[in-house]
């Protein structure tokens, strides 16, 4: 009886407690700027070991997550290598295919768009896991401005370390250089703005629309937010992936795509030297034979 009885008050308060909720997802109100606050503050935890005391934020947290949901599912669909794949098969092998058709357009080989693609891969998939996890009103990790600086960091030194790879240290070299030897200054610049370029525009994209969900689901019914989400969450989401993985791409395309511009022109720098030495050469010939015409009239007069 007693169990009845504590059972029966449980599912009261848990009935109220749910109305109480629901009410306030649908009918607009609460203290906006408190709320958008709350969403914004970064969860932190502190723990120590050995002495030594490490945070762990809940972007580190959610990022885990989806990428652990991320590899589940990859490794789900392709479980099985058969020579009609499935779906999921087919699906993996359509992203695969993309990126190594989408490397060589930017003037990769297709052995060298195939090294990247992988990689390529990785950051693109680890991107849109962290950003989509969003529309489950998970607060997405990049958010945290640590996150997208952290993956622009890393990204541009694989791209660094990656074309350097393909076109060795002089190829490189001669694509900072190229077309002209002026140009290498702002190129080493460029490859600081990059990772700034790279970092913001994931952090802005993701923080705004993060911003702008928050806002909608405490203003509006909670039937706008599911909505606007589609696009706000999952759409962008996707977006910023797929932008992100194209300029990681472009950049390594520019790379080999210098390299073999300068090696254009240092052949043909080579080339003309060539010929101005031939040049010199057949002049030099020319006045040498002159030179010995004229002593050879010269003698024959005297005789």
């Amino acid at each position: 009886m007693d169990l009845v009885l504590s059972t029966g008050s449980w599912l009261s308060r848990f009935w109220h407690s749910f109305l109480d909720h629901l009410i306030e997802k649908i009918i607009p109100g609460g203290n906006i700027g408190e709320e958008i606050s709350h969403g914004i503050l970064q969860v932190k935890e502190y723990f120590t070991v050995g002495g030594q005391q490490f945070v762990i934020t809940d972007a580190t947290i959610v990022s885990w997550i989806a990428i652990a949901i991320i590899i589940i599912l990859f490794a789900i669909a392709i479980r099985k290598k058969e020579m009609i794949p499935g779906k999921g098969q087919t699906i993996v092998e359509f992203l695969i295919e993309l990126i190594i058709s989408s490397a060589e357009g930017f003037g990769l080989s297709k052995e060298q768009a195939e090294s990247i693609a992988p990689m390529i891969g990785t950051f693109g998939m680890v991107i849109l896991s962290c950003n989509v996890i969003s529309w489950f009103h998970v607060s997405p990790p990049a958010k945290n401005i640590a996150f997208p600086v952290a993956l622009a960091l890393l990204a541009i030194i694989y791209v660094i370390i990656t074309s350097i790879r393909m076109v060795g240290i002089k190829g490189f070299w001669g694509s900072l250089k190229s077309p002209m030897v002026a140009m290498v200054p702002f190129k080493i610049l460029d490859y600081i703005i990059k990772p700034i370029s790279l970092s913001l525009r994931l952090f802005g994209n993701v923080f705004g629309a993060f911003i702008f969900m928050e806002f909608l689901s405490i203003v509006t019914p909670i039937i706008f937010p599911a909505i606007f989400g589609l696009w706000f969450d999952l759409i962008d989401g996707i977006l910023q992936a797929v932008v992100f993985a194209y300029l990681l791409m472009s950049y390594i395309g520019e790379v080999v795509e210098g390299a073999h511009e300068a090696e254009i022109l240092d052949k043909e720098k080579k080339e003309k030297k060539a010929q101005k030495k031939a040049l010199k050469e057949q002049q030099k010939q020319e006045a040498l034979e002159l030179a010995q015409k004229q002593t050879s009239a010269a003698a024959v007069e005297n005789n």
